[in-house]
């Protein structure tokens, strides 16, 4: 069975911390990310088996109880989010960039997902909330096609949502640029 990733938000860092406290006692869960996000908000993403993040995630949920405000669970989620989400991707070559700003960091990492899904490109990076106001964004590379085709995925699937704000691809960026970037 694949991978799976939780996601749960929270309006309140106290209970943030119990609830990911929790999670990670309920079941075999890898703890990507657990943080303070806008001012009095707490994101908490955690990896494993599906039964495992199920389990967790409904611990998580438990716990927060009135300060929970949203929750998703990814199942097979692709690979390369993972690494995305905690910065650890290495990228030799960088044809073109694809971006993709989103009005809340789950709705980042659900693109995240469709777009390495879709279309042969190289997560860089998920980044979720922190000095966002609460939104996300991630970075991707390919070629332009490739970069092109998993934007219009993502535009495609969460088209409803009204959540995506703002995208670009930029072909051959600038060296300087990406020194900066990621």
């Amino acid at each position: 069975m694949g991978k799976s990733i939780g996601l749960l938000e929270l309006k309140s860092i106290p209970a943030g911390v119990q609830s990911a406290d929790e999670m990670l006692k309920a079941a075999d869960v890898e703890l990507l990310v657990a943080t303070a996000i806008c001012p009095g908000k707490y994101i908490i993403i955690v990896s494993g088996q599906v039964g495992a993040v199920k389990s967790s995630m409904e611990r998580g949920r438990q716990v927060a109880g009135t300060f929970l405000i949203c929750h998703h669970i990814i199942n097979n989620v692709h690979a390369s989010v993972p690494s995305a989400l905690v910065g650890t991707v290495d990228v030799e070559h960088v044809t073109a960039l694809g971006m993709l700003e989103t009005m809340s960091a789950l709705t980042a990492v659900q693109a995240a997902d469709i777009a390495a899904k879709a279309s042969n490109i190289t997560l860089m990076e998920v980044r979720v909330a922190r000095g966002l106001g609460g939104k996300g964004y991630l970075i991707f590379t390919g070629e332009v096609s490739a970069v092109k085709s998993a934007l219009n995925s993502c535009m495609t699937q969460l088209a409803e949502t009204g959540e995506i704000t703002s995208s670009c691809v930029i072909p051959s960026p600038h060296k300087g640029l990406l020194e900066k970037l990621v």
